[in-house]
């Protein structure tokens, strides 16, 4: 087929690709393509149209036409090129020239936001790139840049405007020689076998079928969303989900005097976890300097799910709604012990149907929320005591995990979004998963009442781009600093600035003998608090910040210690409501005088009953198997590959496109995770158009060279790489197989640089080692080109998002995972940026209100 789109006056590119699509081990031949009229070879589900009947071909392009989700203006202006199309039209939308929303570029040293049309110096590709801002570059002075500790010469940096833009890609089909855009096509060009594969377009496809020329293809000849890997955690939340929808819609078919069968309900609804990894999160050095004495962990072993949910539209699975966790088990030290953390949310507003629920609450809400609390109660039943939320808003103009959202869709503010999160958990209480609701001030700062816990920063929660812990760290800083500053003051200096207020807040009654680091932190984070929840001048409550921050109780906390139970007895007072101890908390009590005794403010005392503690496991292990996804292991990661493929979500159109590559790329993982070069001219080698040795690791030829030397000059059977559409990457087994094959390169690559010998008797080991010394030696690299670097380069990223040792002997290792550290941190510092003004502009509204 014809991509190159050259009758539109200009040269279109297919799609921005990381690296060809191509397996490595593969030795089973492949039977060849069915040839066709044009000559080239048929390949199955090249377009996801080829699934479709005529009608729903027909209702495909119908709703192409009603641009979902633009806003008005731009939705009216598109169907007015409807009367005036013309042969550059696209034969499907009718609309001609549509660009993608350019990705967002922020500055490598600083994390700013480099906005549209301005200047900026850059180096390097895909992942490997950095961007430098115009006030960073001339702070650097000299010839050099510093970046990851490695100095760059500013001659390699190429300035640039941020005015790029990039039209959708084309595609033409191969019987009537119509063009369309890819994405109206449902064009996958992951499939297209280096260019060579049949294309017929939507409308001589139902000419086709309906002249009895071909039938549509089977549902399994793409994979979808059903046959990603099923776990015990999905199908208990599409249990959940499946039982409260069908009560539901019970509930409206009754409301209305209608058969459950007469009122419309959610359908095709499909609930996957993609990523499932273990992780150890390391604590900062300056945390702890700070918890000497508390004997504070140095890593938290957790795991992170990556949770997602598809709904058939229009015939195309589209990924609707997705959400990351953090899960810290039984095996992690407190304060994380036990504990899950949401760490992303996100979601789009294309569910079906658009309808309300008896309650008055749309459908998607509630299907939402449903999830929320299938994966609550999976908590609940696995031995998890707390679940914490911060109902952050995303920053405008940034994503928390699907790509480019809605222009229509409006970003919630910090009270809906916090509303949005409570009114789950309230239904979460009803069904008794949810014990209590708090927040992480009232329930590790304030110590009112008859509660006991020692008031320590230690205590609190340490999570993986959660506002804590950066907001600590920048506190932390500010000590550093201000102890710098101190340094020729007197002993005590220090102490002064420790209000009583504060000191009452984290019960302490005096500073005798040396203020410790801890209660300098916390008198911070208190006075930090404090200012922002109340206006001195007012009196009143301006900011609900601390709201924002909730902490849901899965089990009962004790009263004294506030620690959360998970075995022996929980001792209750019967006539008072909220009072429990631990056992070892009751024990204390037993030993105190009668007057301090529950309840401490009366003199008549309440007996405690106990109730056994029978339903919580003794360990939170997960019966789940690790699920790998190089894509999905982290928020980052997932939207890079969506921004660096312009996998958008803003319309319906792009939805439906986008969420079937994402499919294609969970059901392939290994779909470009090898550049194949021949062995003779060294160029790229298409998918299906090479050959491979049978005997030799990583030998492979073109089709050029082999029909130059008909394999004469390599001693083994060279076999004809596999199609596309008879790859083995199509049935589970040998998606296995490729994860495998993945696993085992990581850890050749882990081998090969912790090995000393120069005779080591694996000859991978050796050819590792090789591209090693080529990756010092080359001087065109990965971002030049360079073949060998590329693949080098792909290896050690994708081992670096999954090392967890401090001190990996990996090559570049530890730079890469300061990297990503840093763009993580860029991104959570914007975020608690974002929320710092978002305070300033309430209170300077309530002023201006009290005014």
């Amino acid at each position: 087929m014809n991509m190159d789109g050259a009758e539109h006056g200009q040269n279109i590119k297919l799609e921005k690709e990381n690296d060809p699509a191509n397996q490595e081990n593969v030795t089973q031949p492949a039977e060849h393509a069915a040839a066709t009229k044009s000559g080239n070879p048929k390949i199955e589900g090249v377009s996801l149209i080829q699934l479709f009947t005529p009608q729903q071909v027909r209702e495909h392009i119908q709703g192409l036409r009603q641009w979902v989700a633009q806003s008005k203006v731009q939705a009216e202006k598109n169907q007015a090129m409807e009367n005036s199309t013309s042969e550059n039209s696209c034969q499907l939308c009718a609309v001609e020239r549509l660009t993608f929303e350019p990705p967002p570029i922020y500055c490598t040293p600083c994390g700013a936001h480099i906005k549209r049309n301005a200047m900026y110096y850059t180096m390097g590709a895909r992942d490997a790139r950095h961007y430098f801002c115009i006030p960073c570059y001339n702070e650097a002075r000299g010839d050099t840049i510093v970046v990851d500790g490695t100095a760059i010469p500013k001659a390699r940096l190429e300035k640039k405007k941020n005015d790029e833009e990039t039209e959708e890609w084309w595609v033409q089909c191969d019987k009537c020689e119509a063009w369309q855009h890819q994405i109206c096509a449902l064009f996958n060009g992951r499939r297209n076998d280096g260019g060579q594969a049949e294309y017929t377009c939507p409308n001589c496809y139902i000419h086709e079928v309906e002249s009895g020329e071909c039938k549509p293809l089977p549902q399994s000849a793409v994979l979808g969303a059903k046959d990603l890997p099923r776990t015990i955690l999905s199908d208990q939340i599409e249990l959940w989900l499946f039982r409260r929808l069908k009560q539901e819609r019970q509930e409206r078919a009754r409301l209305h005097g209608k058969s459950f069968d007469e009122v419309p309900g959610a359908e095709a609804l499909v609930v996957r976890v993609v990523s499932s990894v273990d992780k150890k999160l390391n604590v900062k050095q300056w945390f702890l300097e700070i918890f000497q004495e508390e004997n504070y962990p140095t890593e938290f072993p957790c795991k992170s799910k990556a949770i997602l949910l598809f709904q058939k539209i229009e015939g195309v699975e589209v990924f609707l709604f997705g959400m990351y966790v953090q899960e810290f088990g039984s095996d992690a030290q407190f304060p994380n012990q036990r504990c899950v953390c949401l760490s992303h949310l996100d979601s789009v507003k294309y569910f079906r149907p658009d309808i309300e629920t008896v309650t008055g609450e749309a459908l998607h809400t509630f299907v939402y929320h449903e999830i929320l609390i299938g994966y609550l109660e999976y908590c609940k039943k696995r031995g998890f005591t707390s679940f914490y939320i911060w109902a952050c808003p995303p920053i405008k103009g940034e994503d928390n995990i699907l790509y480019c959202h809605p222009e229509i869709l409006k970003t919630p503010k910090s009270d809906e979004l916090r509303e949005w999160y409570l009114a789950m958990l309230r239904k979460a209480a009803k069904e008794n998963i949810v014990v209590d609701l708090t927040n992480l001030y009232d329930h590790f700062f304030l110590t009112t009442g008859e509660c006991k816990a020692k008031v320590t920063a230690a205590r609190l929660p340490y999570f993986d781009g959660d506002y804590w812990p950066g907001a600590a760290e920048d506190l932390i800083y500010q000590m550093r600093q201000e102890e710098d500053g101190c340094k020729q003051n007197k002993e005590g200096t220090t102490k002064k600035t420790i209000t009583k207020r504060a000191l009452k807040a984290t019960g302490q009654s005096d500073l005798s003998g040396s203020a410790s680091k801890d209660l300098l932190l916390m008198h911070k984070i208190i006075s930090f608090v404090l200012t922002r929840l109340f206006s001195p001048q007012l009196g009143e409550t301006i900011c609900s910040l601390k709201e924002d921050f909730i902490l849901v109780h899965l089990q009962h906390a004790c009263t004294h210690c506030c620690i959360l139970m998970v075995s022996g007895n929980r001792w209750v007072c019967n006539q008072c409501k909220n009072f429990q101890l631990c056992d070892k908390c009751y024990e204390a009590e037993q030993k105190c005088e009668e007057r301090e005794r529950h309840p401490s403010n009366r003199r008549e005392k309440h007996a405690l009953y106990p109730v056994e503690i029978t339903d919580v496991p003794v360990d939170t292990k997960d019966k789940d198997e690790i699920l790998e996804s190089e894509f999905f292991d982290n928020r980052q990661a997932f939207l890079s590959l969506c921004q660096g493929n312009h996998y958008q979500y803003d319309t319906l159109r792009r939805a439906k496109h986008s969420s079937m590559m994402v499919l294609y790329h969970l059901h392939n993982p290994t779909a470009h995770a090898f550049v194949t070069t021949c062995n003779i001219c060294h160029l790229d080698i298409e998918t299906g158009q090479g050959w491979r040795c049978e005997v030799c690791p990583d030998y492979d030829v073109c089709n050029s060279c082999f029909q130059k030397d008909g394999g004469i000059d390599h001693p083994h059977k060279l076999t004809n790489h596999p199609s596309m559409a008879n790859r083995d990457a199509q049935n589970k087994e040998a998606r296995k197989i490729q994860v495998q094959q993945l696993r085992k390169m990581l850890d050749l690559l882990v081998h090969a640089s912790q090995c000393c010998s120069a005779l080591c008797q694996d000859p991978d080991c050796r050819k590792v080692k090789g591209l090693f010394r080529h990756g010092i030696q080359c001087k065109t690299h990965a971002s030049g080109g360079c073949v060998l670097c590329k693949k080098m380069w792909y290896l050690l990223q994708l081992h670096a998002r999954a090392c967890k040792e401090s001190e990996c002997h990996v090559p570049r290792c530890r730079d890469l995972k300061e990297h990503l550290r840093r763009l993580q941190q860029q991104s959570d510092s914007r975020r608690r940026a974002a929320v710092m003004e978002m305070m300033r502009q309430r209170a300077a509204e309530v002023a201006s209100n009290a005014g």
